[in-house]
């Protein structure tokens, strides 16, 4: 595989993405966690979603 001379330049454009890309992988994946936890601790607490109060009869 000969990337000619700018070799350097596209594997580190590459690289650099991949990181770009794992770090918002990381992001959504914490961010998801901390949204469970707190509508854990709300339901904990004795708050209900809207969608749990309607009456399915109605």
């Amino acid at each position: 595989m000969d990337l000619g001379p700018h070799a350097f330049f596209i594997l580190a454009s590459y690289g650099f993405t991949a990181l770009v890309v794992a770090g918002l992988i990381v992001r959504a994946v914490a961010d998801h966690r901390r949204q469970v936890k707190a509508l854990a601790e709300l339901e904990g607490r004795g708050v209900r979603r809207r969608s749990a109060m309607a009456d399915p009869g109605s």
